[in-house]
C-alpha cells in the first residue's frame, strides 16, 4: 500500500503535513513530504489549448469589469439552477472515488463538501450584488483592540429557525474601517486569475473561482487538481454560462501544465489552495535555489498570490464537570471533525489541547477510543497518507490503532501523551489521515488553563488557519472575560467555540483563510480570504460559536445515521429558500 512519494510543486494542492514556522521560530525545521501523483484520469490540457483558453479570458477580462449588476445576476441565477440540476451526479462521482455509497450516511460528507457549500455560496452572492456589493450586516460593532465586529450570522428567521444558537461574526482588523465590495466601490482593472484547484473538498476549487469573479473582479483559468479531476467536468457543466461568456476556464493536467500555467505571461495573478511547499516552489524555485532567493528576497515569480496552506488544527478542551451525555456528545462531535472525508481536511482536528489535571480527562479519552474503534474506516484516498501515517507510528510506536485496517485504509489511531514542547513532531507536521493527537498542558484551573492553552496553539502549533475551544456553559459563565480574551489573542484565520472549524468554511457569510500577516518567506496557513460574501475588505478572523451540546446532533458527528439526507435537503433548501422545507429538513436531521 505504501507509495514512494515524488514532487509535484506546482500541482500538488492540499499536499500535506507542512513544516512548523511558529511565530517565534521563523525558519523551517523539518520538510513536507512530498507527494505522489496519481495516474490520469482526464487526458492533460495541451499547451495550445491553455493558450487559446488564455487569450478568451484576457479578450474578456475588462467586459467582466465592466459588465452591469444584471448581468452578473443573471449569470448566477443560471449557475444555480445548472449546480441544484448537476447535484447528484457531482455526489455519486465523489462517493465513488472515496469509496463511500450514496444511499449512506457517509455520503453526507460529499453533500456538505460539495453541492451545499457551493449552492450557498452561489445564493449569498445573489443577496450580495443584489445590496451592491455591499450587503448591510444585522450588526457591527465595536471589539477588543480596535476592531469592528461584524455579526454575519444569523441573517433572517429561517437562519435562527436552521441553526438555533448558531452565531457568526466577522472580526475586522484593529484600526481598518468595515468598508465591504472595494470592486464594487472602486472599479478595477480587468485580470486574468490562475485558481490551483484543491484535491480533497470538492466545493473548494469552485468557491474559490466565485470570489476571485465576484469579490476581486478577475475572471479565472481553474487548473483541476488530478485528485479530483473527475469532478470538473461537473463543474464545466455547473459554470457553463460563465465559461461560453468567456470569463472561466477549466484546464487539466498534472506537474507540466501547473508550471506551464504558473510561469504563463497572460496569467497575472494566483490562488492556490495546498502545501505550503507547493507554494513556495512557484514563488521561490525548486529545493535548490529556494533558501537562496528567500535570504536574497528575490522570488522567481513575482505575481500577487493569495493562498489557503492547511494547519495543524488544534481542539482546546477547557477543563470542566461534564455530564455522561456531555462528554458523549463532545466525543462524538470531535471524532467526526476527524472522520469527515477521512481526515483529510486542512480543518480537520488535529490536537486535542486538555488539561492534565482535568478529573474526567481520561474518561473523556476512553469515549473517544470507543468511538474510534467502533466507526467504520474511510478509504484512503489521498496520494501518501500510508507514508504519512508511517511517519507518526515511527515518531509515537505507542500510537493507538484502533480503528480497522485492510487495504487502502488508514486506521482511525489516536496518540495521547504527545509532550507539549515547541518542536514536537505532531504538532509541527499536519498528519493529513486518520491520526489524532492529544497533550495535556498542567494547569487546571479552566482560567489558567485557558490562557495557557492560548499561548501554547500560538506558538507551538504549527499553522494560523482554525482552531477550537470547547467549553462548557458553567465554566463560560464563571470565565466569559478570560474565554472573550481567548478568542480575541488566538492567532488563526478562524476561532470556533463549541463547534467544528469547518462551520467557519460552510457558513460563506465568514471569511475564510489564515490569520493575517504571514510574509511570503514564512507563509504558513497562507494569506488573503475567500468566501466572505459580506465582501468585508479588511477581515482578520471569524468566530462562530454555537451551543454547547446541540439537539439535533451537528451533522458532522460521528455516527450520525441522515447526514446524506441532510445534505441533499440542504441543497434544495440553499436553491430555494422556504419556510415549508425546515420540517422535513429536521425530521432527516433528528434521525442523526
Amino acid at each position: 500500500m505504501a507509495q514512494t512519494p515524488t514532487r509535484r510543486d506546482f500541482t500538488d494542492c492540499e499536499g500535506r503535513p507542512s513544516p512548523i514556522i511558529s511565530p517565534s521560530q521563523g525558519e523551517r525545521s523539518m520538510a513536507s513530504p512530498q507527494f505522489p501523483e496519481p495516474p490520469d484520469a482526464v487526458e492533460p490540457t495541451t499547451e495550445a489549448a491553455i493558450d487559446q483558453a488564455l487569450e478568451k479570458l484576457t479578450a474578456n477580462k475588462e467586459r467582466w469589469v465592466d459588465l452591469e449588476l444584471s448581468a452578473r445576476l443573471r449569470l448566477l441565477e443560471q449557475l444555480k439552477d445548472r449546480t441544484l440540476a448537476q447535484a447528484q451526479t457531482w455526489v455519486e462521482l465523489t462517493c465513488r472515488s472515496q469509496g463511500q455509497s450514496v444511499e449512506s450516511s457517509g455520503a453526507g460528507g460529499p453533500w456538505l463538501g460539495g453541492p451545499v457549500t457551493t449552492m450557498r455560496n452561489i445564493s449569498l452572492l445573489i443577496d450580495t450584488l443584489k445590496a451592491g456589493g455591499q450587503p448591510k450586516p444585522p450588526s457591527v460593532d465595536d471589539g477588543p483592540g480596535g476592531r469592528k465586529i461584524a455579526q454575519v450570522y444569523p441573517q433572517t428567521l429561517l437562519d435562527k429557525i436552521l441553526m438555533p444558537g448558531i452565531t457568526g461574526e466577522v472580526w475586522i482588523q484593529a484600526g481598518a474601517p468595515a468598508s465591504q465590495g472595494r470592486f464594487y466601490r472602486e472599479g478595477a482593472q480587468g485580470k486574468v486569475a490562475l485558481v490551483l484547484g484543491a484535491g480533497n473538498v470538492n466545493s473548494i476549487g469552485p468557491m474559490d473561482v466565485l470570489y476571485k469573479l465576484y469579490a476581486e473582479g478577475e475572471v479565472c483559468i481553474l487548473k483541476m487538481n488530478p485528485v479530483n479531476e473527475y469532478i470538473g467536468p461537473v463543474i464545466e457543466e455547473a459554470f457553463k454560462p460563465l465559461i461560453d461568456e468567456g470569463f472561466l476556464a477549466v484546464v487539466y493536467g498534472g506537474a507540466d501544465v501547473g508550471r506551464y500555467l504558473t510561469s504563463h505571461p497572460l496569467v497575472e495573478t494566483l490562488h492556490i489552495t495546498g502545501s505550503d511547499q507547493t507554494h513556495d516552489a512557484i514563488i521561490w524555485g525548486g529545493s535548490e535555489e529556494r533558501d537562496a532567493n528567500k535570504a536574497a528576497g528575490s522570488p522567481q515569480c513575482a505575481k500577487p498570490i493569495s493562498s489557503e496552506l492547511g494547519c495543524v488544527t488544534p481542539v482546546i478542551v477547557v477543563p470542566g464537570d461534564w455530564s455522561a451525555k456531555e462528554l458523549d456528545y463532545q466525543a462524538r462531535q470531535i471524532a467526526g471533525q476527524v472522520f469527515n472525508n477521512g481526515s483529510f481536511n486542512c480543518n480537520a482536528a488535529k490536537v486535542l489541547v486538555t488539561s492534565a489535571g482535568w478529573s474526567q480527562r481520561e474518561a473523556f479519552l476512553d469515549r473517544l477510543r470507543a468511538i474510534f474503534r467502533s466507526s467504520a474506516p474511510h478509504k484512503a484516498y489521498y496520494p501518501g497518507a500510508q507514508d504519512r501515517y508511517e511517519g507518526f507510528l515511527a515518531h509515537y510506536p505507542e500510537a493507538e490503532v484502533l480503528g480497522a485496517d485492510g487495504e487502502d485504509i488508514v486506521p482511525w489511531t489516536f496518540i495521547t501523551n504527545v509532550p507539549a514542547e515547541a518542536g514536537e513532531y505532531a504538532l509541527t507536521n499536519e498528519a493529513f489521515c486518520g491520526v489524532l493527537c492529544e497533550t495535556a498542558l498542567t494547569e487546571q484551573d479552566a482560567g489558567a488553563f485557558l490562557r495557557r492553552a492560548v499561548t501554547f496553539c500560538n506558538d507551538a502549533v504549527w499553522g494560523n488557519l482554525s482552531c477550537s475551544i470547547v467549553i462548557d456553559p458553567r465554566q463560560e459563565a464563571k470565565h466569559r472575560e478570560t474565554l472573550e480574551w481567548a478568542v480575541a489573542e488566538l492567532r488563526y484565520g478562524g476561532v470556533a467555540v463549541n463547534v467544528w472549524p469547518g462551520m467557519i468554511y460552510g457558513l460563506v457569510t465568514t471569511s475564510w483563510g489564515a490569520y493575517p500577516g504571514n510574509p511570503l518567506e514564512d507563509i504558513r496557513s497562507g494569506r488573503g480570504v475567500v468566501h466572505n460574501s459580506y465582501l468585508f475588505d479588511h477581515p482578520e478572523k471569524s468566530v462562530v460559536r454555537g451551543p454547547f451540546v446541540q439537539s439535533p446532533p451537528a451533522v458532522w458527528a460521528a455516527g450520525h445515521r441522515s447526514a446524506h439526507q441532510v445534505g441533499r435537503k440542504l441543497t434544495a433548501f440553499e436553491h430555494t429558500k422556504s419556510i415549508w422545507k425546515i420540517p422535513g429538513l429536521a425530521i432527516s436531521a433528528l434521525k442523526g
